[in-house]
């Protein structure tokens, strides 16, 4: 077995060499829950799903750890127009993320570490930065903390980037020596919630975003670990300075950074300026379940990926077809046969996670196994189905798993939509009350394109599902 990943910071295919033999720890960039997961967030968990579920069929023992940014700036602003504490916001938003994951059968994983519960694992790590002469707090006395980007000549190595192209715009300029330096804590602003400062040896204050995950990591997966994994926009400046904080403290931190292609609609940068953004109430409520990950999980997960009109139509059309042989070869009575992978599949899957060529080899068996039934073979009818059903388990898209099944909602889709649905006409309501009509509108024919009807009563506003 070799298994081969494109790494962006050598831009090559190399081989998975585990720090420990047999053992693979994963360490991905989860949400900042800020707002409404979209369908980014749900292709981006859904890539290191298919992959932690291949390596385990594989035979190794995979550590995943999946991170909640649960203090940052965006949730610090959010909050208030959502007329909450931040942590109040911060916590809801979390679920809705929770709940739309396990909807499209996204595994839960091994750990999933908040920013807040590690604020001394990240002030022990920004300590150790300063003492090595790569951090300095600022010289106003603001609290303010700063990576020494000019202390570290490998700054700039996992985007090959330099000069001015690392310079972030991250809006912290208060006291840095050069603007390509990044903040790693921030002193509390007379504006910002005492409840959202923690105290450290350079004042109150909170942590810098890209702190929090080097932190994490290293807690969780040691100095050393296998995967870094996130989404393409991650790349820098978020990345870029998690390998150089964490390099310069002395970690070796990632040896492969994997990351997955972004979302576009109907050919377009999903945007909220555009009106574009595709949430997961949409999806959930177009399809079933497990036609949204079918979809989602269909192209190369470096590629982008283009949400259009008819992206869940053609997903509904290959799991029925997945489905149809299944329950054909049952009721016809192949006789049931090792459930083993084809080679040619598993070969796609070692190379870079060849999801598309390996569902090829899919959809080829499926025609082998209808033409065997065809011809009234059953015994290699049986052979066909049980390599279907290998294949599909393994991507997690078997159409006859119960935990699809729309009378038990074992898959959590029903909590899910209610979370998402809800939290989008708590939205609409906050903007009726602002007499923002343009955003309440906005909301309510998001959630009529994806079958969901609002009614406004004096009790509040009810929904259903095409009225129902």
């Amino acid at each position: 077995m070799t298994v081969r990943l494109y790494d962006t910071r050598s831009q090559a295919l190399r081989e998975l060499d585990p720090v420990v033999p047999g053992r693979v720890g994963i360490y991905v960039c989860g949400p900042t829950v800020q707002s409404s997961p979209h369908i980014g967030h749900l292709r981006s968990a859904l890539s290191y799903d298919v992959l932690r579920r291949w390596l385990a069929h594989r035979g190794l023992a995979v550590t995943l750890i999946r991170n909640v940014t649960d203090i940052d700036d965006k949730i610090l602003d959010a909050a208030p127009r959502a007329g909450a504490e931040w942590w109040a916001h911060a916590y809801r938003v979390e679920l809705e993320f929770a709940a739309a994951y396990r909807a499209i059968g996204i595994l839960d994983p091994t750990y999933e570490p908040r920013a807040t519960g590690h604020i001394d694992g990240m002030i022990a790590l920004i300590a150790r930065l300063i003492d090595r002469g790569h951090a300095y707090p600022a010289p106003d006395r603001s609290g303010d903390v700063y990576f020494d980007t000019a202390s570290w000549p490998d700054y700039g190595v996992l985007t090959r980037q330099a000069g001015d192209a690392l310079v972030a715009g991250d809006g912290e300029d208060r006291a840095r020596r050069s603007p390509r330096d990044f903040a790693l804590w921030k002193g509390r602003k007379p504006q910002e919630p005492e409840s959202a400062a923690w105290p450290s040896p350079w004042g109150a204050g909170r942590p810098g975003w890209h702190i929090e995950c080097s932190a994490m990591a290293e807690r969780y997966l040691g100095s050393e670990f296998d995967i870094h994994g996130g989404g393409l926009d991650l790349r820098f400046p978020h990345h870029e300075n998690e390998l150089a904080q964490s390099t310069a403290s002395g970690a070796a931190f990632a040896r492969l950074w994997v990351h997955n292609g972004l979302v576009t609609v109907a050919g377009q940068k999903m945007s909220k300026s555009l009106g574009n953004s595709v949430f997961a109430a949409d999806l959930l409520g177009a399809a079933r379940p497990v036609v949204v990950r079918y979809a989602l999980a269909a192209a190369h997960y470096r590629s982008d990926l283009d949400h259009h009109a008819g992206a869940l139509v053609e997903a509904e059309e290959a799991v029925s077809r997945i489905e149809r042989f299944l329950l054909r070869a049952d009721e016809e009575g192949a006789p049931p046969s090792a459930a083993l992978v084809p080679d040619a599949f598993a070969t796609a899957l070692d190379d870079d996670l060849g999801v598309p060529q390996a569902l090829a080899v899919l959809h080829e068996t499926i025609r082998r196994g209808n033409q065997a039934l065809d011809a009234g073979d059953l015994g290699p009818a049986g052979e066909t189905a049980a390599a279907v059903r290998a294949m599909v388990g393994v991507l997690g898209i078997d159409p006859l798993d119960p935990a699809w099944h729309a009378g038990a909602r074992d898959d959590g889709s029903a909590d899910a939509l209610e979370a998402l649905v809800e939290r989008l006409v708590a939205e609409r309501q906050e903007a009726r009350r602002s007499r923002d009509w343009a955003a309440a509108d906005r909301v309510r024919d998001e959630l009529a394109a994806a079958g969901i009807v609002l009614t406004d009563t004096g009790n509040g506003t009810r929904w259903s599902i095409d009225g129902r």
